[in-house]
């Protein structure tokens, strides 16, 4: 019999009345394509192909299963026999591969972004501009209702099943939590009341759904959030689910307005499984663990420990739709890496932009980035092997051209070898990694600490320039002088510091050096959480005590030219725990700083018109970019065709995304 390489995440797993086949779930993701025009046929494209990569069972994006429920006003709806037809397209995708699929029932409560919100009490939510209204008794058994109607119809439009979305601080969520249910009647105060409404959704969707149909119900097992549950309250509530027909609980961790990073690339790698493994032995239905599980070592491990039943992974099926084919083939090597960057999927699904990918473009545009096998086998040279030459050589050799890829240095990956190098960001050198092993399979020639000139250039059909950037070193007087460091020549070589730091810049480069020079020496995942202060007993109300903060040895400040809140870095979702972190770390983070000069004291400044001196040993500039394109001007000059791409095309913020999309864009055109 054959030994899988993985052996407990690839087996099979018996719910009874039909078993998956294997013990990965692809958790829910919100994609923008569930209310655009020809959205469901994109949807159906997106599903079929995880559904082809072998994974057990996919969860949809949240569906509301009402009006008020919606999360905007134009959000997905599921409750009428129209959107079940039109699902379809996407359950018959899924079955043609021989996958499985569940629609997970969303109702937003207190986070609607409409002012028809509604929630257990007339509390606003942090993160929201509506209060929502206090539901009325007819309100609450109208939607418990609503939501065995859905159940009813995902059943009719060929789902396998469906998921309650019972945590990260939606109405359900809401109801179970003192946080935001200050009730008085049946549905507050003890928490027997505050779980009856989770209870009573799980018993109409069982009713309406019919006992041979998989309901999985996301429970908050650890909220995050001041006023939360404890793990008695949470054990209470997974035994009333179990009694009313649950088939699998999926674990939820932090409401959306905790200030506790949970699946950002500074989380350790399955770091919340010891959550789920807490609830083992209180019920009998299957376990999901979830949170920072990108590899296929890590899900085994977790299974093998017997930490939970499966493990649910969302975004690593962005960047891979075929990670459980590839980990079943004994190739984990193939594997395209969630780095957590969260840059191209949650950032985007945040400003109302269709969800995507930064290290694999192609997800959610399956319909539309199409490689196809080239015609015409053309001679490529790329120049540059940072992330957008990389992409573009990767993908040009793919489809058929003959590709030369140069790099004047000794090794491929450009500003990803910085990136890996800061505590936090270890996981950009999987995308490294991956993106060399497409290069080597696709017999791209790789000719390293060469730089080329237009003579050698002028064999080649085609000239792709992705020269990158280089550091900008800002007009300020004494600049030379020895204490200057630029950032790439700091990251690199990462020399001793002296007890005082200046870094000049505070964009996403200059909160990176912060990090490094700050972070803790030989921290354990224990360390990490006692830093974000979450307690693991889970016996303080939603599993919260005060931080630990992990003051530096060195002085260090932060500095931006314009006012306003500084060292946030790039990412909407990412950009608040970087300036947490500083701020638990003791840097000074310092806006509307003009630069003076800088000698032997240090740096002269003035903060709001006032004259300062930083007594800085070291400068760090990290004020920027500026594009490396010259040869782009000589190829013009020699009246070559080139295409100019990633950061030497726009040098502005480190844009990897932007980089690695362009080269395949670019690769697709060739």
């Amino acid at each position: 019999m054959e030994q899988h390489p993985y052996p407990h995440m690839l087996a099979p797993l018996d719910l009874g009345f039909t078993t998956l086949k294997n013990r990965v779930l692809m958790g829910s993701m919100h994609t923008g394509l569930e209310e655009a025009n020809d959205g469901f046929k994109k949807l159906a494209a997106f599903y079929a192909e995880r559904a082809k990569g072998d994974v057990g069972l996919i969860v949809t994006g949240g569906f509301s299963p009402n009006f008020r429920g919606r999360l905007t006003p134009f959000s997905a709806q599921f409750s009428s026999g129209r959107a079940a037809r039109a699902h379809r397209a996407i359950t018959e995708a899924v079955h043609a591969h021989g996958g499985k699929i569940a629609l997970q029932l969303l109702h937003a409560g207190r986070y609607a972004f409409h002012p028809f919100a509604q929630s257990a009490s007339a509390i606003r939510a942090p993160i929201s501009k509506f209060t929502p209204f206090e539901m009325s008794e007819r309100a609450i058994w109208r939607t418990i209702k609503a939501f065995g109607r859905s159940a009813a119809l995902a059943r009719e439009a060929g789902y396998d099943g469906v998921e309650i979305m019972g945590s990260e601080g939606y109405l359900i969520n809401q109801f179970f939590c003192h946080r935001a249910n200050r009730r008085y009647d049946q549905w507050g105060g003890t928490v027997e009341n505050r779980m009856r409404f989770a209870v009573e959704v799980m018993r109409a969707v069982r009713q309406a759904a019919g006992d041979d149909f998989i309901v999985i119900f996301r429970l908050s097992m650890l909220d995050l959030v001041e006023q939360g549950n404890t793990f008695e309250d949470v054990v209470a509530l997974a035994k009333g689910l179990e009694q009313a027909g649950v088939t699998i609980i999926n674990t939820g961790i932090g409401w959306h307005e905790a200030r506790v990073p949970t699946i950002a690339t500074q989380v350790p790698r399955g770091a919340f499984s010891w959550v789920t493994e807490k609830l083992k032995g209180e019920v009998s239905v299957p376990l999901v663990t979830c949170n920072r599980i990108n590899t296929p070592e890590v899900a085994e491990s977790i299974l093998a420990s017997g930490q939970a039943d499966m493990v649910s992974m969302a975004r690593p099926f962005l960047a891979d739709a075929e990670f459980v084919a590839k980990a079943k083939a004994g190739q984990p090597d193939d594997i395209n890496t969630c780095i957590a960057c969260n840059q191209a999927c949650l950032d985007h699904v945040f400003k109302g932009k269709r969800a995507s990918c930064l290290v694999n473009p192609k997800a959610c545009y399956e319909t539309e980035l199409i490689a196809t096998p080239v015609r015409q086998v053309k001679q490529v040279a790329v120049i540059g092997g940072g992330m957008a030459g990389i992409s573009c050589a990767t993908e040009a050799a793919e489809r058929g051209h003959d590709v030369t890829l140069f790099e004047k240095s000794d090794r491929l990956g450009g500003q990803f070898n910085l990136a890996m190098a800061i505590p936090g960001k270890e996981e950009f050198k999987e995308t490294i990694r991956y993106y060399l092993r497409r290069l080597e399979k696709a017999g791209v020639t790789v000719k390293l600490n060469q730089t080329v000139d237009v003579d050698t250039l002028s064999a080649f059909d085609d000239v792709v320039v992705a020269t990158g950037v280089k550091p900008r070193r800002p007009a300020i007087e004494g600049i030379e002088h020895p204490k200057v460091i630029d950032y790439q020549t700091f990251i690199r070589d990462n020399p001793a510091l002296g007890s005082h730091v200046a870094i000049i810049g505070a964009g996403g480069i200059g909160v990176d050096v912060a990090t490094m020079i700050t972070e803790p020496k030989d921290q354990s995942l224990d360390d990490w959480l006692k830093e974000w202060g979450i307690d693991k007993t889970i016996s303080h109300e939603g599993g919260l005590y005060p931080g630990h903060d992990t003051h530096s040895d060195k002085q260090v400040w932060v500095l931006q030219r314009r006012e306003g809140r500084v060292g946030k870095g790039p990412g909407k979702t990412t950009g608040w725990i970087h300036r947490k972190t500083l701020q638990k770390r003791g840097v000074n983070l310092v806006g509307g700083v003009t630069y003076h000069k800088i000698d032997d004291e240090g740096l002269h400044v003035s903060i709001k018109d006032e004259a300062h001196l930083i007594p800085a040993t070291q400068i760090i500039l990290c004020a920027g970019q500026e594009s490396v394109n010259q040869l782009a001007e000589q190829l013009k000059q020699a009246n070559l065709s080139y295409h100019l791409i990633g950061g030497a095309e726009h040098a502005g913020e480190l844009d990897a995304k932007r980089a690695i999309r362009q080269g395949i864009e670019t690769a697709l055109a060739l």
